[in-house]
């Protein structure tokens, strides 16, 4: 794990990966302010993180659930979001905590590789509890016709709820792409580091 992380940080020209800031994700909503300092021993309890501290990377690892970074003038926030946390309020939280650092100009989001509902299976009654939270355009179909949970539109939703309407969506499937890892797909797998970092 030490060696790919570090292989991950040269091919992105980034700084070592100790110096990261690495959360210990719960699929809550809790949200991390991370400042300039050296890294702690031990990664905070959270599922987002927010620096205004340039040059001090935050990274969050996903499988399928959603990597989101938020970019404001003068800070960055990353988030990990599967549906526990986007039904808890982590993608809010985390905007809200983004603005509390960098209150002026926009905020813009990237949604990175994530599962789509195509093959995202998902029970009825945790889908009408997500349908009761976001709306009726989070409730899908599998490919075989199955209902399924759209968090790529759970993002979109919970993001213009915060007024955050300017959202990159590289539209790919993690269960789809075999240049990704999925659990959906495999079970026992690797993870995908999304990392984002405020120029200096």
């Amino acid at each position: 794990m030490t060696e790919n992380r570090a292989r991950a940080a040269a091919a992105a020209g980034l700084p070592d990966p100790s110096t990261w800031a690495w959360l210990r994700q719960r699929h809550g909503r809790d949200v991390v302010t991370v400042d300039a300092g050296p890294s702690h021993p031990a990664p905070a309890e959270a599922d987002a993180a927010v620096t205004a501290a340039p040059g001090r990377p935050l990274v969050v690892l996903t499988a399928d659930c959603a990597p989101i970074a938020l970019c404001a003038r003068d800070a960055v926030a990353v988030v990990h979001a599967g549906w526990p946390g986007l039904r808890a309020g982590v993608v809010g939280a985390a905007v809200d905590a983004l603005r509390a650092v960098a209150p002026r100009g926009p905020v813009r989001a990237v949604l990175g590789p994530c599962v789509h509902p195509a093959r995202y299976e998902f029970g009825p009654a945790d889908l009408d509890a997500l349908v009761s939270r976001f709306g009726p355009a989070v409730a899908a179909r599998t490919d075989d016709g199955r209902p399924a949970f759209d968090i790529p539109a759970a993002v979109r939703i919970a993001l213009a709820e915060r007024g955050v309407t300017d959202l990159d969506d590289v539209g790919i499937c993690t269960s789809q792409s075999l240049d990704h890892f999925s659990h959906r797909r495999d079970g026992v797998t690797g993870r995908q580091a999304l990392v984002a970092i405020l120029d200096p």
